[in-house]
């Protein structure tokens, strides 16, 4: 008999942890097979909710925000490849150069889950930002994106070009801030038990297992 397993996974489009995160949780799910049915829902967390419509250099954004220099910059961009490359995302570093606001991209996936097909845009929009170098905060690309796993592109603009989504993006953005998530990817499990970080897939699969035991 499976376990139902309800998860969470609150996260950014330009995390690039976020995206390693999710293909090591999948290939963990793949591992576990049939024995968990498994109901995958992605919440909204903005990384720079302030940015504006201007957007940053990625290099100056990271120097602001954490203080790094760009050598240590240069060898994260490389940890952060090679731990893509071992799960089977491809990340082109050369080609992410700005840092972008996300609340449209949010508001996307909330319809992207009404229409059954929020998973399939959630990969979509992490490879056109971190593998394409696409602008995720550009309209034009998420409609384009959203048209390209198959959902209605004029339903898509239509979203965009209102309001709507907006309040459901900024409740849940609070509701789990208000539950301490401060940092993603944060993957919760039957809204109890949470495995921080961009973890490798044995590490979600033994967690996983262990909370599966004890269900």
């Amino acid at each position: 008999m499976s376990t139902p397993l309800t998860i969470d996974f609150v996260s950014d489009v330009v995390c690039p942890w976020c995206a390693i995160g999710l293909k090591s949780l999948e290939t963990a799910l793949a591992n576990i097979g049939e024995e968990a049915q498994v109901e995958l829902f992605f919440q909204p967390f903005e990384l720079n909710p302030q940015m504006g419509p201007q957007c940053q250099d990625i290099v100056e954004h990271l120097t602001e925000k954490y203080g790094s220099t760009a050598e240590q910059q240069a060898q994260a961009r490389e940890a952060i490849r090679a731990r893509g490359a071992g799960v089977g995302f491809e990340f082109n570093m050369d080609q992410r150069n700005r840092i972008y606001n996300t609340f449209d991209a949010h508001r996307l996936l909330v319809w992207a889950g009404e229409q059954g097909s929020q998973r399939q845009l959630k990969h979509a929009l992490l490879k056109a930002y971190f593998t394409d170098g696409e602008d995720v905060s550009s309209r034009d690309v998420l409609v384009k994106v959203a048209a390209a796993v198959g959902l209605d592109a004029d339903t898509a603009r239509e979203v965009l070009d209102t309001n709507r989504y907006a309040d459901e993006v900024r409740e849940r953005e609070q509701f789990f801030a208000r539950h301490g998530i401060s940092a993603v990817p944060a993957v919760i499990i039957n809204q109890r038990h949470l495995i921080s970080g961009g973890q490798p897939p044995e590490v979600f699969e033994r967690a996983l297992r262990e909370i599966m035991a004890q269900a």
